[in-house]
């Protein structure tokens, strides 16, 4: 048997440097990296892929007048009623993403010519209505709503035409007739068939 005061000292002791032993402990455990959190996996959704046809801004579309291949998006018909002139010869030039039409009539030179770019950026589809409708040389075309360009009237070396785009797509229309008004209307019908 120990002695009681043995006992007592050793108890003293004990409550003495328990707090403290507690206290470095709970210390020590908080300075202990944590385990590291799993990291949430993260899924990410392709870009849609941008189809550009990569032919050059001022690219005009090469369309034999015998070519009578069907516009995929005018109807010859309309066409011949709209800008005023029967059509004799039609075509595409499928090396543009949207086949670009050609219409024929009487003169040798296309009745009406549309081009749909389908552009990497916003700035391509402006550069494509800047070349097409410089501004110098045109009015502001604000039509179809979302859409903007430029406009022209015929002249003594070239009829009318209508260029304008929205983001990343660029709408032209060259017509050999005199009134813009003809080459905005193609154009409206050729933005509302395609959706665009």
């Amino acid at each position: 048997m120990r002695p009681v005061s043995d006992t007592r000292s050793r108890l003293d002791c004990m409550r003495r440097t328990l707090p403290t032993i507690l206290a470095a402990s709970i210390m020590l455990t908080a300075c202990t990296p944590a385990e590291p959190e799993a990291t949430p996996e993260t899924t990410t959704e392709a870009a849609p892929e941008v189809i550009t046809d990569g032919l050059p801004i001022d690219a005009m579309p090469a369309v034999e007048r015998t070519a009578q291949t069907a516009c995929p998006y005018l109807g010859t018909d309309w066409v011949a009623d709209t800008n005023g002139q029967r059509v004799t010869g039609y075509g595409t030039d499928e090396r543009f993403s949207t086949p670009s039409c050609v219409f024929y009539s009487y003169p040798e030179e296309p009745q009406l010519t549309v081009i749909v770019r389908d552009m990497a950026t916003t700035d391509d589809a402006i550069a494509v209505v800047d070349w097409a409708a410089p501004i110098d040389s045109t009015e502001p075309a604000e039509e179809p709503a979302g859409w903007s360009g430029g406009r022209r009237g015929g002249n003594d070396t070239s009829g009318a035409l209508y260029a304008v785009q929205n983001g990343p797509t660029a709408v032209i229309v060259f017509t050999n007739q005199d009134q813009s008004l003809k080459a905005q209307l193609i154009a409206e019908e050729v933005i509302q068939n395609l959706g665009l």
